[in-house]
């Protein structure tokens, strides 16, 4: 491991969300925007420095999860047993926490769920179904629940991958069983609280969020098959849309603006946005598109406009959020992870080039303003980046590496 000191990550564990901290996928809101300021709006030919190399973390391609002054990293090794490395902010390993087996698929090896971290506790799904909450003061496991036994739900072909939803008392996942799509579990003792009754489709791979329409929280994902909206609370299902793709991969969290739910998925399926009722209780097609297919690299909306990958084009592009309007794309850019900070786009394209780029999060055109290309760690580039306290981190495979991006 090679180290060299960065800002210190300055806050202690407590339920709240604070400044700097990323502790779940995909930022504080699950949304791919994270609330950094005053970062680099260009890079350095070279790219922007490399602050430390951390090694040693197994593989996966989880995200790294930042909270109380450390970071967050699910790995695998060799043997099967998963834990979770806990680093300082220097980079530094300080402890491994285990959580048991993970999967050794030949594509897509160990621990693929990001930790999402709630006050002294930790909360990860395994790749077998197995959700583990871990007491971070004592380094110990409080409980476990195979929520494929549990609900009767069955693994899907490249194994369970969404990142566990906190809210409130509740965990919430997505076994795939009969009457149960969706479930709550107590945080404190892994009973179940509420099943979704009437939604029994697979579970895919995607990670469930909560949205607030018209003084409404409602919870949203995708199944195998299906979009879905259901009361956070309650659990009772809402509305269900169709939207098949191929191998019935849906991995992209649904996002929302002003009434209008957008989603989207691979292979061609492409997505659309569904306007919903006053009460949330019901959902309509406002506008469909084909052009961003995006399979499980994120989508992130900005000032009303939509950024992401294709899977079929290749290409990086924008699409307004109220009427689905393209208005640009570019094979500059290729397939990657797509998240936002302080006006910027920064795209991970994978799964073989690792080439980060740092693009303007504007309509009126391609702005492309650095890039570089991840050389540390091996296998399949992934991984969503994490933006934390001033740095960039990218997971890819055995390692984190942490590039500044603050501009001073």
């Amino acid at each position: 491991m090679r180290t060299v000191p960065i800002l210190l990550l300055a806050v202690a564990f407590s339920g709240m969300v604070q400044a700097g901290e990323s502790p779940q996928f995909r930022g504080p809101n699950r949304d791919g925007r994270f609330e950094e300021t005053g970062l680099l709006k260009q890079w350095p030919d070279t790219g922007p420095p490399v602050a430390w190399v951390a090694t040693g973390l197994g593989s996966g391609y989880a995200s790294a999860s930042v909270a109380g002054q450390k970071i967050f990293v699910p790995g695998t090794p060799a043997d099967q047993e998963a834990s979770i490395s806990v680093l300082n902010s220097e980079g530094t390993v300080e402890r491994k926490i285990p959580y048991g087996k993970e999967t050794q698929d030949q594509q897509a090896p160990g621990s693929r769920s990001t930790a999402t971290i709630d006050g002294e506790r930790l909360y990860i799904l395994s790749g077998l179904g197995v959700v583990n909450c871990i007491d971070l003061t004592k380094g110990s496991k409080l409980w476990e629940v195979d929520i494929l036994e549990r609900f009767k739900g069955t693994n899907n072909t490249w194994n369970l991958a969404e990142s566990l939803l906190v809210d409130g008392d509740r965990v919430i996942c997505t076994p795939g069983g009969p009457d149960a799509g969706l479930a709550a579990l107590n945080k404190l003792t892994g009973e179940t609280l509420w099943v979704t009754k009437g939604l029994s489709d697979q579970a895919s791979y995607c990670s469930p969020a909560i949205i607030e329409h018209k003084g409404r929280r409602i919870l949203v994902t995708e199944t195998c098959k299906l979009v879905v909206g259901a009361d956070a609370v309650t659990g009772v299902l809402l509305w269900t849309h169709e939207h098949p793709t191929k191998y019935d991969i849906h991995a992209v969290t649904p996002v929302y603006k002003d009434g209008l739910l957008y989603f989207t998925g691979g292979y061609g399926s492409g997505g659309g946005a569904l306007e919903l009722s006053q009460d949330g209780g019901a959902v309509t097609v406002k506008w469909t598109d084909k052009n961003l297919d995006c399979q499980h690299h994120g989508v992130v909306l900005a000032d009303g406009y939509l950024y992401g990958t294709s899977q079929e084009s290749g290409q990086l592009m924008c699409l307004e959020m109220a009427s689905g309007k393209m208005m640009w794309s570019t094979k500059e850019v290729r397939q990657g992870a797509v998240v936002y900070a302080d006006g910027m786009l920064y795209v991970y394209e994978g799964p073989k080039s690792g080439v980060v780029s740092l693009v303007k999060a504007v309509p009126t055109g391609f702005e492309r303003t650095g890039h570089f290309k991840v050389t540390e760690g091996s296998g399949n580039h992934w991984a969503h980046p994490t933006i934390a306290n001033g740095c960039l981190l990218v997971r890819h495979g055995d390692a984190l590496i942490a590039y500044n991006v603050k501009s001073n």
